[in-house]
């Protein structure tokens, strides 16, 4: 498995599995979410989208969150933050969550930061599962909601 950044000549395909990945938790396809999914163009420009790609099949790819970006959400001054990991359905249960996580733990270990930290719907529970085997504890206080109904639970990993 090759991890590595987003082709911007991908950036359609990679919203498309984004968008299906998150399917069980939309709302629908009316729900506003979908557009900021599936805007890779928009999530590479102001932070770093990387892919995991196997045989020329796109798997799964995270946002990578560094100093300073504005998809930024509950990460402190000293951690590294990641959001949106999303697997290819046809994916799921081969490891590549679990690589495209490394990849960011290790980009940020190697920029120094103190931790890395997401926030995650609470019905992802299968993410959540992942989340814990690598390390990460729930951060319970930096917990929050972006609009009614729709809860976010947060972790951090200390690096």
């Amino acid at each position: 498995m090759e991890l590595r950044r987003a082709d911007p000549s991908e950036y359609a395909a990679i919203g498309r599995l984004t968008v299906a990945a998150y399917g069980p938790f939309l709302r629908g396809p009316e729900d506003a979410y979908v557009e900021r999914l599936a805007d890779v163009a928009g999530r590479d420009r102001e932070a770093e989208v990387w892919v995991a790609v196997e045989d020329g099949e796109l798997l799964g790819n995270v946002t990578v969150c560094p100093a300073g970006s504005p998809w930024r959400e509950v990460s402190r001054d000293d951690e590294g933050e990641f959001r949106m990991l999303a697997v290819s359905p046809a994916a799921q249960g081969r490891g590549v969550g679990q690589a495209l996580t490394g990849l960011v733990l290790e980009r940020f270990r190697a920029e120094g930061a103190q931790g890395v930290a997401l926030c995650s719907l609470t019905a992802m529970t299968g993410a959540h599962r992942l989340y814990e085997r690598l390390g990460f504890v729930r951060v319970p206080d930096r917990d929050w909601s972006p609009y009614a109904g729709v809860d976010l639970i947060s972790y951090v990993l200390e690096l």
